[in-house]
């Protein structure tokens, strides 16, 4: 077997491929292969003794001409000698493979890095991921388990953590990705979050979250970690360490009483005060209606419904002493249908004599505030109506908690409504599951949350019902 290169050119000078001619007698094989080897013809071609050729045989050029020309050498050597008779096609394939490896080399080279940079920019990371999901969260692209539209209380706490948990890497100097949510980052981002700062009056003061609020924006973070590893993003589990969590303690929320309320309605707001008496009236009607503020805050007239109920009695009969007869009695039943925005629950709730005395005081039409209005006038009138009970609240102040009084009028907002409807029906000695059928509560746990009655009323509706304590 023999394998010899030769320039088939009638040029002296420029550049021309080498041919490489493989023979091999017992196999039958004598092929001519133009190859990709290029040469300097002139230098090249010069005598091996003089000066020319071996200078350009020992340059970078010359020595990769003579690397090639032995890889290719070798690679047909192999070949033939194990018997293979080779054809031109398989003879020139060998011969292209050694020829261009190097320029293959750099073009894979080049589209790996190409490919990497592109990766790198399309890549799902969590910052991107975190806009994709709230702007999905907001159009109904995305919605909850049960197929529906995320109610807007719960989009607004969704991007109200989010931009904290923006704020946080703000403050770091640092973006967080997937593969960077561990135990470290639950540690900062925590400590962050209760040790936050504001400037009021060109003054930094303290604005650190309560552990609740803390509990939320982690909640909201694990929610967005877990979606994202579902729909296969990431597949970091740090994030589901038992100690990765949103803290929640009991809070001590307060109700009003009959008698705060009834002082609340004897307020006269007219004028320039008519705000308040709309944000009083929406607020009762919460309170009858034990509904969220996102429910209450927009009945309409297509809510409300009226049915006459009608049923057989017997009564005194005056033309024969001592007998009954039978009697159809009838009454009006007004009653409300509200489908709940953020649980998608379908409850009817009976209206009250207060309730139905507001609703036609606007003739079924209950006008419409932003929330955070209600709760500024909220305030105010529960101020004018002497609401002022000191109250003991626990505050978080940098994770520390502690003991504060407050007056019971800064404690009341839109909520307040829902907490008190479901403690007074409590109290009216009303069966907790018919309460549930009112609130939209899906378990007597849930409830009680909303249950805040004082030890001490709660022991004279115990003892009122009861005949055990006597």
């Amino acid at each position: 077997m023999s394998v010899s290169f030769k320039l088939r050119t009638v040029k002296k000078e420029g550049t021309a491929c080498l041919t490489a001619r493989i023979q091999a007698e017992k196999l039958g094989v004598n092929l001519l292969i133009k190859t990709p080897i290029k040469v300097d013809i002139a230098k090249y071609t010069a005598s091996p003794k003089g000066k020319v050729y071996p200078a350009y045989m020992s340059s970078e050029e010359g020595q990769k001409i003579q690397r090639q020309k032995l890889e290719i050498e070798s690679a047909i050597n192999s070949l033939t000698d194990a018997g293979t008779k080779l054809t031109s096609e398989q003879a020139r394939k060998i011969i292209e493979d050694i020829c261009y490896k190097e320029e293959r080399k750099d073009q894979a080279e080049r589209e790996e890095a190409e490919r990497l940079l592109s990766e790198k920019v399309n890549k799902m990371t969590l910052a991107k991921y975190i806009d994709m999901y709230i702007e999905q969260v907001k159009s109904g692209a995305r919605q909850t388990e049960q197929g529906r539209n995320y109610a807007p209380s719960t989009i607004k706490s969704i991007v109200t953590a989010m931009n904290q948990w923006k704020a946080f890497q703000q403050s770091v100097h640092k973006v967080y990705d997937f593969d960077d949510i561990d135990m470290k980052c639950y540690y900062d981002y925590t400590t962050f979050l209760k040790n936050k700062t504001k400037v009021v009056d060109g003054v930094q003061v303290f604005d650190g979250y309560s552990i609740n609020s803390v509990g939320k924006c982690i909640k909201e973070l694990k929610a967005i970690l877990y979606t994202a590893e579902v729909e296969g993003y990431h597949n970091n589990n740090l994030w589901k360490d038992k100690k990765f969590k949103g803290t929640r303690v009991e809070v001590d929320n307060v109700y009003l009483t009959r008698e705060e309320l009834d002082r609340m309605m004897a307020l006269k707001y007219d004028g320039v005060h008519s705000g308040h008496g709309i944000a009083r009236d929406i607020f009762m009607v919460g309170v009858w209606t034990a509904q969220r503020v996102s429910d209450y805050n927009n009945l309409s007239k297509d809510s409300i419904h009226t049915y006459t109920k009608r049923w057989i009695e017997d009564v005194p009969d005056p033309l024969n002493p001592g007998k009954t007869k039978p009697e159809i009695k009838e009454k009006d039943i007004t009653y409300i249908d509200i489908r709940q925005k953020k649980t998608g629950a379908k409850v009817a709730i009976p209206c009250s004599r207060e309730l139905l005395e507001i609703l036609k005081k606007y003739d079924f039409q209950m006008p419409h505030l932003e929330d955070q209005v209600i709760n500024r006038y909220l305030k105010e009138i529960c101020k004018d109506a002497g609401i002022d009970t000191p109250v003991e609240i626990e505050v978080t102040n940098g994770g520390t908690p502690k003991k504060v009084w407050k007056p019971k009028y800064e404690l009341i907002h839109t909520h307040t409504a829902r907490r008190t409807g479901a403690t007074l029906m409590y109290l009216s000695g009303m069966d907790i599951y018919d309460i549930m059928k009112i609130t939209g509560h899906t378990s007597p746990a849930m409830l009680r949350k909303y249950i805040k009655a004082e030890n001490l009323t709660v022991v004279e509706k115990i003892t009122d019902k009861y005949n055990y304590f006597d």
